[in-house]
């Protein structure tokens, strides 16, 4: 595997493995790598000849300093992790590397950012359409991996990837879970060990909704979702809401079209995490 810092050194190492119709797969992250992420690695190691990992906490999507200090950053680590996984290339910039003049672009993502994530992170999906964009450019994967569990966040690239008809292909990876149902992300480790003990009442909640779907409204679920949540003393529902995969926009009735998806926000003490599940049409 060959680490790399800068865009020269990128495309130095990106044409030294590349061949005739070579497919390059790429997985961008913000580096403490857990299974979740591997599990992206080994698809993209899968279906491409070259696979290109990123570690760049970007500060551009963070609208609470505090969230950018306290993020967790693990390098060391996550080099010896890709190592193993098999990754060809670890692209490892810092924010001059990536912007090198203020990005200044402002995306319109046509309303997909102005529910959910949006409404308690103003700023953050601008910062994300600019980071990844301008990964693509330095990278030109053919295909790029991303977690459902950021699902808001991937319906939000698929409309820039469309908009702006980038040539690369967004292969969208099932959320991986620990044992207890919690999904994998980089927050947990923040958390205190009650704090951990206590989080997992996320995900079976949501299970538990998708079990009551047939004989319950989504304003129902809505209400049972949060209310179940909230009676943790530990967890405070940010909020829960049931959308169409597309649009996003709330789901009234469980006859609409399209697929709909329960996506959660809950702070754990000073903690937020996310979660989603999909309710069957």
């Amino acid at each position: 595997m060959k680490a790399v810092y800068t865009a020269l050194q990128l495309r130095k190492a990106i044409n030294y493995l590349k061949k005739t119709d070579s497919k390059i797969g790429f997985v961008p992250t913000m580096g403490a790598l857990h299974e979740g992420h591997l599990s992206l690695v080994r698809l993209c190691r899968q279906q491409n000849d070259i696979t290109v990992v990123s570690i760049f906490v970007n500060p551009n999507q963070f609208n609470d300093k505090n969230d950018l200090k306290n993020y967790p950053r693990t390098p060391e680590a996550d080099t010896a992790i890709l190592e193993t996984a098999g990754c060809d290339i670890v692209f490892i910039p810092d924010a001059q590397e990536i912007y090198p003049c203020p990005d200044t672009r402002i995306f319109n993502f046509g309303g997909l950012d102005q529910v959910m994530e949006g409404k308690f992170r103003p700023g953050h999906f601008n910062g994300v359409a600019q980071v990844v964009t301008r990964l693509f450019q330095l990278v030109e994967p053919h295909r790029a991996y991303f977690g459902l569990k950021d699902f808001q966040q991937l319906a939000i690239l698929r409309r820039v990837v469309a908009d702006l008809n980038l040539p690369v292909e967004l292969i969208a990876c099932p959320i991986v879970r620990e044992p207890d149902g919690l999904a994998m992300s980089s927050r947990n480790m923040l958390l205190t060990p009650e704090q951990r003990k206590h989080s997992p009442v996320i995900s079976n909640t949501l299970l538990k909704a998708k079990e009551m779907k047939e004989s319950m409204t989504p304003d129902e679920i809505r209400q049972f979702v949060a209310g179940r949540i909230n009676e943790d003393p530990l967890l405070e529902t940010e909020y829960f809401e049931i959308v169409n995969d597309t649009t996003l926009q709330p789901v009234k009735s469980w006859s609409e079209n399209g697929e709909k998806i329960g996506c959660v926000a809950v702070k754990v003490g000073g903690i937020r995490l996310i979660d989603n599940i999909i309710f069957s049409s």
